[in-house]
């Protein structure tokens, strides 16, 4: 069938993800190619010291987002998109969304970009033997039941973003394991929150304000593959107040958009990895074997299927980039040369790509927010230089480009050096990317290994929260997600490998050591 029949006669899937600056839908056809794709931009704000979303700007960016994706089908194919074959939610992961028992949230969403939960991740890893990043939504908890909120005893539910938007479009309180990894700590033989792990943290939590049982206020997981909801009356009222869009339409579970990332780019089995680089920056990679220590610089998590992954996650990638490149816009429109900001980034990152490999001792600080993986608290942007140093632009912007993946590498570091984790295959995927050339190559750099962007790389996780909802609505009696995605989606699909070169790499590693070394001057300004 055409593009068209296909949405016509209700064929097609919808994947919708998001993500921190950018609501994306994704409509595929039964190829897994996409049709069509509609978008909504929003930001975070910074309310009262808490990184935060409304869940009105949620609800909101939901119906721009799926309006748009309406109004491109219908100019696109003269048919309107009034039914789904399938559909799929995927959002930052992690965080903290709480509800009392009558759907009301109790506190403002608090972010997986906060870092304000030091004291709870520090009790629950030793408690564990397992570590609790700081935006775990488990570490929220725990640190409100600490400082002894006044809305923990009229705690109902816990979810994720992801989860409360497939609540209120289903009326599920489900979740995916993956995105459930970033909640609690998941039992991979089971697929399920870890037994133990509940019963020490319902110990810890004892004596307080906290009524109900850990497990009690999580959401259900539901196995890749299975059907987690169906859109119901009302959820089609909200995602289409015109009434076009059926209700019905089958929901795969909620993942998170670390999972999704893995769907996207086929790195789900063990040695292969992901890197998703846009306003963070994390890897995923899938382990062989259990890591020999607890590192508080590496989370594990799972792929949708409840697999053990290594996550490396950065809390800030692009948004320093942005400031500084946006401001070389602004200087060029100050002296009459205004440029288009594409144009203007393949501009500046060309002159990165002739900087100096180890950028002459300039050396730049991207954190915009805390970065538990470097040991930095609070959000603090520097640029620090030798007084010799060969101040330019190309350097200046080979350091801005740098900075996006240092962070990353200093936890990769541990995992490849440390743990001795071998890698085969990196995808890369995510805004960062959206230039290339050099920020693929610096990647390969930092990594040590060949870095490929597949042919879908731009469309993200809505692309890959499509994968999944196509998943559950085509899979075959015992067919896994490995074997559907190597397949039936990626079989003869077609990426650009870069390898790294060897001037690149030594160059980033003098980088890092600077960097590493001036870390000192960013928790002194943190401080302040």
């Amino acid at each position: 069938m055409s593009g068209a029949e296909q949405i016509k006669n209700g064929k097609a899937v919808i994947g919708i993800e998001f993500g921190s600056t950018r609501i994306k839908a994704v409509l595929i056809g039964e190829d897994h190619a996409p049709l069509a794709a509609g978008v909504h931009d929003w930001q975070n704000e910074l309310a009262d010291g808490v990184w935060t979303y409304s869940l009105e700007s949620v609800r909101a960016g939901l119906q721009d987002c799926f309006a748009n994706l309406m109004k491109n089908v219908e100019t696109k194919y003269n048919v309107k998109l009034e039914r789904a074959a399938g559909m799929g939610i995927s959002a930052m992961m992690h965080g903290y969304l709480v509800f009392d028992e009558n759907d009301q949230q109790l506190v403002p969403f608090r972010t997986w970009r906060n870092t304000m939960t030091e004291e709870a991740a520090d009790r629950l890893t030793e408690a564990f033997e397992f570590n609790i990043p700081q935006r775990w939504s488990i570490a929220h908890l725990y640190q409100a039941v600490l400082n002894n909120e006044p809305h923990i005893g009229r705690l109902a539910f816990m979810t994720t973003l992801a989860g409360y938007v497939h609540y209120i479009l289903t009326g599920e309180k489900v979740i995916g394991a993956g995105d459930a990894s970033g909640i609690f700590p998941i039992d991979p033989a089971v697929c399920d929150y870890d037994a133990a792990m509940l019963t020490k943290f319902d110990e810890l939590a004892a004596g307080t304000e906290l009524r109900s049982e850990v497990s009690e206020l999580l959401p259900k997981i539901v196995s890749a593959g299975e059907c987690a909801g169906r859109l119901t009356a009302e959820g089609a009222r909200l995602l289409d107040p015109t009434g076009t869009f059926c209700a019905g339409v089958p929901f795969c579970p909620p993942e998170g958009d670390a999972q999704t990332g893995m769907a996207a780019t086929n790195s789900i089995t063990p040695r292969t990895g992901n890197v998703s680089a846009g306003t963070s920056i994390f890897s995923m990679i899938v382990l062989e074997d259990k890591l020999s220590a607890v590192h508080r610089e590496i989370d594990i998590v799972t792929t949708p299927c409840g697999a053990p992954v290594a996550m490396v996650h950065c809390n800030s990638c692009t948004s320093d980039l942005d400031a500084w490149f946006g401001m070389f816009g602004s200087l060029l429109r100050e002296a009459g040369n205004d440029m288009p900001k594409g144009k203007l980034y393949d501009m500046l990152y060309s002159l990165a790509a002739a900087g100096d490999p180890d950028c002459d001792g300039i050396i730049s600080y991207n954190y915009y927010a805390g970065e538990p993986v470097t040991g930095i608290k609070d959000g603090r942007p520097l640029l620090m230089r030798s007084p010799d140093s060969d101040f330019n632009i190309r350097n200046l912007a080979r350091s801005l480009v740098y900075s996006c993946v240092a962070s990353l590498k200093a936890g990769m570091d541990i995992l490849t050096e440390q743990e001795h984790v071998k890698l085969e295959r990196i995808f890369a995927h995510g805004g960062f990317f959206k230039t290339p050339f050099p920020s693929q190559n610096f990647l390969a750099a930092a990594l040590g290994a060949d870095v490929t962007l597949m042919q879908t790389a731009g469309e993200g996780g809505a692309w890959g929260i499509a994968l999944l909802a196509a998943y559950m609505v085509n899979r075959a009696s015992g067919e896994t997600l490995v074997d559907y995605l190597n397949g039936k989606v990626f079989a003869d699909m077609k990426g650009n490998t870069v390898s790294p070169k060897k001037e690149d790499i030594d160059g980033i590693s003098s980088y890092m050591k600077k960097y590493l070394s001036g870390l000192s001057a960013v928790r002194a300004a943190a401080a302040e």
